[in-house]
C-alpha cells in the first residue's frame, strides 16, 4: 500500500465487494428476529463508521427488486454506505440464513442462498463495479466473496483485481475460508491462490488458513502464510498478538497486542470490523502496526456485543 497516494485532501473511495443475506434468529419454530449480515458487508458499515468523512465506501453485490432488498439498501444507506453498485436483478432474491438458538443458547446456522442473488452479479456483460473502477482507490473482497460466484464470475473479479493493483490501486483479499461453499478443497486453494497473487494486501485469520492448507498447528499456519508473497500482510491469531509484515517490510514483522476484554459475548465479525478498522486507518496513510492497534481495538468492543453490527453509540468512543 502506498500511503501517500491514500492520505490527501480527498476522500479515499473504497468498494467491498460479497453478499449479504437476510438474518433470521430464534429457536425453531418459535418467535424469530429478523436482521441481515454478510462478511464483507459488516466490513462494509464498520469502515463508514471508523473511517468517517475520509472515506467514501461503496457495497458492490446484486439484490432484487423486491421489498426486502429495498429494506436492505435502506440499512445500508443509513450507515452512509453507497449503493450504486448493487444491481437490482428482477425476480430475484437475497439470500437467507436462519441462526437457531438451543436451550443452551448454543447456535447452528441454516442456509438458503443456491439461488441469491450476488451469485449472478457478474451474469450481465458488465457492471457498476468494472465500469467505475477508475475511479475507486481501493478494492476489498474475501473468500466468501469468491466462493459464491461461479468459475467466469470468479475469472471477471480476478482480472479487476489486476487491473486495478497494476494501476496502484489498493487491493485488499480476506481469507474467510468456509469449506461448505466449496465443491472441494482443491478448488478453494487454486482460487485462494490466484486471488493471494492478485492483491495487494492480504488479511488472513490463521485458523481459516490452516483449514484450507490441512496444516497440523497454528504456527505452521502462521509460516505459510508469512510465505506469501503479498506486499503487505495481516495475521490475525485470536487473542494472540497481531502479526504485520510482507514483502515490504524486509522480512520484518511486527507483533501488535490484541486487546483484552472482559468478557467475549459474541465473536461474529470480530475479523470483519478488523479489516474494516485496519483499511481505515491504512488508507488515511496510518502504518501497519498502528492499523492493525486499531483494527484490535474495534474487534475487541464488537465481541463484548450480540451480533454481527453493534451499536453505533456502542463504539463512539472509537470513531474521533
Amino acid at each position: 500500500m502506498t500511503s501517500s497516494s491514500m492520505a490527501g485532501s480527498r476522500p479515499v473511495s473504497i468498494a467491498a465487494l460479497g453478499e449479504c443475506m437476510l438474518e433470521l434468529q430464534g429457536p425453531a419454530f418459535g418467535a424469530l428476529r429478523q436482521s441481515f449480515g454478510g462478511d464483507t458487508l459488516n466490513t462494509a458499515v464498520y469502515l463508514s463508521r471508523c473511517g468517517g468523512a475520509d472515506l467514501r465506501v461503496h457495497y458492490a453485490t446484486a439484490l432484487g427488486d423486491d421489498a426486502l432488498s429495498s429494506g436492505l439498501l435502506q440499512r445500508w444507506e443509513s450507515e452512509g454506505v453507497r449503493t450504486g453498485l448493487v444491481q437490482r436483478l428482477p425476480g430475484r432474491l437475497p439470500g437467507l440464513y436462519l441462526i437457531e438458538l438451543d436451550a443452551g443458547g448454543e447456535r447452528r446456522f441454516h442456509y438458503w442462498r443456491g439461488q441469491a442473488a450476488a451469485r449472478a452479479y457478474f451474469d450481465t456483460a458488465t457492471t457498476a463495479l468494472e465500469e467505475q473502477a477508475d475511479a475507486l482507490d481501493a478494492l476489498y473482497l474475501s473468500g466468501i466473496s469468491l466462493a459464491i460466484l461461479p468459475s467466469a464470475g470468479r475469472e471477471r473479479v480476478l482480472a479487476l483485481m489486476a487491473r486495478m493493483r497494476a494501476a496502484g490501486k489498493v487491493v485488499a483479499f480476506d481469507n474467510n475460508y468456509r469449506p461448505r461453499l466449496w465443491e472441494t478443497v482443491a478448488d478453494a486453494r487454486y482460487w485462494y491462490g490466484r486471488a493471494f497473487s492478485a492483491a495487494s494486501v492480504a488479511l488472513i485469520t490463521a485458523d481459516d488458513h490452516q483449514a484450507l492448507h490441512g496444516l497440523p498447528d497454528l504456527d505452521a499456519a502462521v509460516s505459510a502464510a508469512q510465505a506469501l508473497q503479498v506486499n503487505e500482510i495481516a495475521i490475525k491469531r485470536g487473542a494472540l498478538p497481531t502479526l504485520v509484515g510482507g514483502r515490504h517490510g524486509d522480512g520484518v514483522w511486527h507483533a501488535v497486542p490484541t486487546e483484552p476484554v472482559p468478557q467475549v459475548v459474541d465473536t461474529t465479525a470480530a475479523g470483519d470490523s478488523f479489516a474494516a478498522g485496519y483499511l481505515s486507518q491504512r488508507l488515511r496513510g496510518g502504518t501497519c502496526a498502528d492499523a492493525a492497534a486499531f483494527g484490535n481495538r474495534v474487534a475487541a468492543r464488537v465481541i463484548q456485543h450480540p451480533g454481527a453490527l453493534i451499536p453505533r453509540d456502542a463504539m463512539a468512543d472509537l470513531l474521533g
